[in-house]
């Protein structure tokens, strides 16, 4: 997949544990926990808007966008 979830690196950055941005955002751990991992397909926009309202951030600051070609290249063995 070409989307990639740094939703961890955000929490880290706000020394945010996931049991408290659960209990923040209203989202149980588990569907965070897939967020967090990338094990999820689709994301709601009102998820979204209240995980970047209680992380301070951007949308861009937990999505990152990599086309398949240039993680292929970056990846390849020997390189």
């Amino acid at each position: 997949m070409a989307i990639i979830l740094r939703l961890d690196r955000v929490m880290a950055d706000r020394k945010m544990s996931l049991k408290e941005l659960s209990e923040r955002v209203g989202v149980s751990n588990v569907n965070l926990s897939k967020i967090k991992t990338g094990k999820i397909s689709a994301i709601r926009f009102s998820t979204l808007d209240a995980i970047c309202r209680t992380l301070e951030c951007q949308p861009g600051d937990i999505l990152e966008y990599w086309p398949d070609e240039q993680k292929t290249e970056e990846n390849a063995p020997g390189e």
